[in-house]
């Protein structure tokens, strides 16, 4: 029993550690970027989106293709329908109303005599059951709905794609920022684990220099107040740093709990962000998602136009149907000696129309009002964009200029820092003077931390924007 109990929690165990395991990932941030444009949802969505169009291309393809359909109908009449027929259509012999009282076995002919010109005779026609299999090929011929249906399916399969395309550039842009929040995640937690160690051992030199009688104790809590506030922010950034891996891991669509790694790092990307080139790039918003999104809009009520126009005009359809039917009083249509009778059919169906009341008239108008509509959206987004294109120039200019600002602050910042360091321990600077030139570098660090993140994310924001990204 003992034996058994171990191998259970062995197994137990196993299962248990296998279930802990985490998936582990190692991106540099154009690896983000490449894994995120074939995992990410949003982006798997976005192509299902351009599936669907082609099959919906297809399917509208086929209507003007030829179709084949096939029945089959079995019918059994449990009390077959009569008909009356004038008995003066019958001779008078007794012959004739011997076989109509025979075939009608038990039917009342409304107790009129056969041979009554003023009476009627009731008679069965048909078979109790019969099959009847039939196969009708048709084609289409002629119909102005369908040409434009074809034009139609190829402009929603073209917005589709842009559609894909708009999805793939805003993903690259979150995966961009998400990874830049990491990093700048990291650093913040780094660099605040190394303004503590730098306080704390000031805070000891100062603690020990107080108890010698040479220092104030005011000393001792000024630095313990800028030591509560660095392990205060410290905490911080490690919870924001954990939301950031976490928010990261969504955009590339994997587990959200998932192990990931960075080996970029944010310093190194800003360097290889700044070109100063991109400011110069081919503004004209015909290349850009947008505009070509509002475009196929338009180009879309414009068939739509087309289409009602279209149902000015006659359709033509042709079709020719064959089949073979069977007839008997009792099932037998499976048996060999059944006799079967075939029979063809060829056609053509033109329907004109004529008078609608005004329908066709008023969905008439109202498709050009809607483009009027969509013309003059795309013109407002010609505008708008022309505006975003000036604007995000003007941001990312300006985090470049900012950039090299904090990063000459930062070195003025911890240039003063460590004269007041100097001075604090020679007795000729104050603890209050200190405070204020550690306050001064934790801003201006942050400062610099931010102003790399800006000069990343604004290059992303102005290349999607200008849609001159190549995407893989």
């Amino acid at each position: 029993m003992t034996k058994y109990l171990i191998i259970f929690f062995g197994i137990l165990l196993s299962t248990s550690s296998i279930a802990q395991e985490k998936d582990t990932y190692s991106f540099s941030l154009q690896e983000a970027i490449n894994f995120a444009l074939e995992n990410n949802r949003a982006v798997k969505n976005a192509e299902r989106d351009i599936e669907v169009a082609e099959k919906q291309k297809w399917e509208t393809t086929a209507t003007g293709l030829p179709q084949l359909n096939a029945g089959i109908d079995y019918q059994n009449w449990l009390k077959q329908q009569v008909q009356l027929l004038p008995a003066a259509a019958f001779d008078n012999t007794q012959s004739t109303i011997d076989i109509v009282d025979t075939y009608f076995d038990g039917v009342v002919r409304n107790n009129t005599e056969v041979n009554s010109p003023s009476g009627f005779v009731p008679l069965r026609f048909g078979t109790k059951q019969n099959v009847n299999a039939t196969a009708t090929l048709s084609q289409l011929l002629f119909d102005g709905s369908y040409l434009v249906g074809l034009q139609s399916a190829k402009v929603y399969l073209q917005i589709s794609k842009n559609a894909k395309n708009k999805t793939d550039l805003e993903v690259r842009k979150a995966v961009i920022d998400a990874y830049g929040n990491v990093l700048l995640a990291e650093e913040s937690i780094t660099i605040a684990n190394r303004n503590i160690d730098v306080v704390s051992e000031s805070l000891d030199e100062t603690i020990k220099i107080y108890e010698n009688g040479l220092e104030e104790e005011e000393s001792v809590e000024q630095l313990k107040i800028t030591l509560s506030g660095l392990e205060s922010y410290l905490s911080n950034a490690k919870r924001l740093k954990t939301l950031a891996y976490q928010m990261l891991n969504i955009t590339l669509g994997i587990d959200l709990n998932s192990e990931t790694t960075l080996t970029d790092n944010l310093e190194t990307l800003t360097a290889e962000n700044i070109n100063l080139g991109l400011l110069e790039a081919d503004d004209t918003v015909e290349k850009t998602i947008d505009y070509q999104i509002a475009e196929n809009d338009m180009i879309s009520k414009e068939l739509l136009v087309k289409l009602e126009k279209s149902k000015y005009l006659p359709t033509l359809n042709a079709f020719i149907n064959g089949g073979y039917a069977a007839f008997g009083d009792e099932f037998s249509f499976l048996e060999s000696d059944q006799d079967w009778y075939g029979s063809s059919l060829f056609g053509v169906s033109l329907n004109i129309p004529i008078f609608s009341s005004g329908m066709r008239s008023a969905s008439t108008q109202r498709a050009k009002i809607n483009l009027e509509k969509a013309k003059a959206d795309l013109t407002e987004t010609e505008q708008q964009l022309k505006l975003q294109i000036a604007n995000a120039k003007s941001e990312y200019q300006f985090a470049i200029e900012e950039y090299d600002n904090k990063k000459e602050n930062l070195n003025l910042a911890e240039r003063i820092e460590r004269k007041n360091q100097t001075k604090f321990f020679e007795g000729v600077g104050s603890s209050f003077e200190l405070r204020q030139a550690q306050t001064q570098l934790y801003t201006a660090q942050q400062e610099f931390l931010q102003a790399m993140l800006n000069v990343i994310n604004s290059k992303a924001e102005l290349e999607t924007v200008l849609n001159t990204v190549q995407l893989n």
